[in-house]
């Protein structure tokens, strides 16, 4: 598939199969995420893929909503960056998620991205949660954490006619 292929293709899943995800293809998720593209070649970010169930069910707790999801995730990478490192690690972080993304589509795989940065917890912030659970040292900031999958449901691509063409401004 190529990758304009994958983008129409490429929609949120937010159930999944319990099968195994092929360590092979986690490797190239790894590898994608190291491939992503950082401003001034900083690379301030860090990922945690988490693989355990319970910790997995633990972070589907996360925020006080739409963190749900995970619980039945088979992989949780979690995306991180240090501001001492870069002034932009959140759009480095960002980049590197739908890098992740993309990759897991043309795999096969469904993905949904679950927003950390900003949001809360039952107590205090999202990411103090993530961190805690995690033991993620302190100068480390959580931008998000995506679930990976096998799907468990089908969500037909967008029809091109179903596009915002407004948001596009041709000068």
């Amino acid at each position: 598939m190529n990758t304009i292929e994958t983008i129409r293709v490429r929609r949120s899943i937010r159930k999944f199969t319990q099968d195994e995800i092929e360590k092979e293809k986690i490797n190239l998720l790894k590898e994608a995420a190291l491939r992503s593209p950082s401003s001034r070649n900083r690379n301030p970010w860090k990922f945690w893929f988490v693989q355990e169930n319970e910790l997995i069910k633990k972070l589907a707790h996360c925020k006080t909503s739409g963190s749900q999801l995970l619980d039945g995730a088979k992989l949780a990478v979690v995306i991180g960056g240090d501001e001492n490192i870069s002034d932009v690690w959140i759009e480095d972080c960002s980049i590197t998620a739908i890098f992740v993304q993309l990759v897991a589509q043309s795999l096969g795989l469904g993905t949904c991205w679950v927003q950390i940065r900003g949001r809360q917890a039952q107590k205090g912030s999202a990411q103090d949660y993530v961190k805690n659970l995690l033991n993620i040292e302190k100068n480390m900031q959580i931008a998000s954490i995506i679930a990976v999958g096998y799907p468990d449901e089908i969500r037909k691509p967008l029809e091109f006619g179903e596009l915002q063409f407004e948001k596009i401004i041709d000068l």
